[in-house]
């Protein structure tokens, strides 16, 4: 019997995760690494976390990660937003759960582009009469 394969990608600002759960132990591996050895504070690890134990699949699958861009907060949310997306695809009835706890929907903050004749987005060149 071939076990199944849950594929989502996961946003946030800048950052973009591709997230594969397959059933398991609960092992985390984000670029390679732990999720210990990738991510130091303790607040990114547990919005990484939070939903397998909203969902109550902790320990069920082991979730491989690949990110990239922004920073590490802003991976930390990518990867929650793409374990969220894939555990909907697993299981269809998570959708009410993970909806309403708000990691279905995308953080779409980005950067403001700077505009011409500005020195960044919205702050101007000091004018001075003479």
């Amino acid at each position: 019997m071939e076990s199944e394969v849950y594929y989502a990608t996961g946003k946030r600002k800048s950052a973009i995760a591709r997230v594969r759960l397959m059933p398991g132990d609960g092992k985390y591996d984000v670029n390679h690494k732990s999720l210990d050895d990738y991510f130091t504070r303790e607040t990114s690890k547990m919005i990484i976390k939070q939903p397998t134990e909203l969902t109550e699949t902790t320990g069920k699958f082991d979730i491989y990660v690949k990110v990239h861009g922004g920073g590490m907060s802003s991976q930390a949310g990518a990867i929650r937003h793409g374990i969220s997306k894939a555990l909907f695809v697993s299981n269809p009835d998570l959708r009410g759960v993970l909806k309403k706890a708000g990691f279905l929907t995308r953080d779409s903050r980005t950067k403001e582009r700077k505009k011409y004749g500005q020195r960044k987005a919205r702050a101007k060149f000091q004018f001075s009469k003479r």
